[in-house]
C-alpha cells in the first residue's frame, strides 16, 4: 500500500489508465482516468448528484467559472460544454489530475477555454462568476475550512458556487458554519445522502 490520496501533489501509485463513462443532461461523456486520482474508476457518487441536481450554467453563460478539486475533470468538462463562452479554471494539487483534466478538456473540445492550474497558479484578481466543488472533505475540518475560506470570496458579486458535501460527512455542520461565516446557503437538493448546497453573498 502507498500512503497517496486523491490530494496527493506527486502520486506515487501506478498510473493505470482507464476510462470513466457517464451522462449528464442528455450527454455522453467518456473521459480518461488512471489509479491515483480521486474516484478514479467512476464518477463519484457526489459529484453525480451535483451535476444531476445544481443548476449548470446557461449557454450564454460567459466569464470564468472554477471547478475547485477538479480530480480528472468530469465538472470541468460539463462546465465547459454547457457553457461554450466561459473559461473554466480547473484547480487541483495533484500534477496526474491536472494532465487528466487537460487531456479531457481537449476530448470535449475545449482546450482553448480550459485553464488547468495549481491552487498558486490562478492569478489573484480572476473572479468567478460559479465555483463547482465536490470539496476534499477527507483533509479535515479544518483544512477544508480554510480552503472554502480562501476560495469562497473569490466569487463575483452576483456570483454562486454550488457544493456537494454527504451528510454523514457533515454536510449539515457545513452548512451552518458557511451562514456562520456571512453567506448565504441553501440548501439546494438533497440526494442520496447527500447536500447541494448553493451558497451567495
Amino acid at each position: 500500500m502507498t500512503g497517496d490520496h486523491y490530494f496527493t501533489p506527486e502520486p506515487a501509485t501506478a498510473a493505470q489508465p482507464r476510462e470513466v463513462e457517464f451522462s449528464v443532461a442528455g450527454r455522453d461523456y467518456t473521459l480518461a482516468s488512471s489509479g491515483g486520482v480521486f474516484s478514479a474508476a467512476r464518477l463519484d457518487p457526489g459529484t453525480a448528484v451535483l451535476l444531476r441536481k445544481a443548476e449548470l450554467p446557461a449557454p450564454g453563460t460567459t466569464g470564468d467559472l472554477l471547478d475547485l478539486g477538479c480530480g480528472f475533470g468530469p465538472i470541468t468538462c460539463v462546465l465547459a460544454t454547457s457553457a461554450p463562452s466561459a473559461t473554466i479554471w480547473a484547480v487541483d494539487v495533484n500534477e496526474r489530475a491536472r494532465e487528466l483534466t487537460a487531456t479531457n478538456a481537449a476530448r470535449v473540445g475545449a482546450a482553448d477555454r480550459v485553464r488547468v492550474a495549481p491552487p498558486d497558479g490562478v492569478p489573484a484578481d480572476v473572479t468567478f462568476a460559479e465555483i463547482w466543488s465536490n470539496p476534499p472533505i477527507r483533509i479535515g475540518k479544518d483544512e477544508l475550512h480554510q480552503l472554502l475560506l480562501r476560495w469562497l470570496p473569490r466569487l463575483a458579486p452576483d456570483g454562486a458556487a454550488w457544493l456537494v458535501v454527504a451528510r454523514h460527512l457533515g454536510g449539515d455542520s457545513l452548512h451552518r458554519w458557511l451562514t456562520e461565516q456571512g453567506w448565504q446557503v441553501e440548501r439546494h437538493a438533497s440526494q442520496k445522502g447527500y447536500r447541494v448546497l448553493r451558497v451567495t453573498r
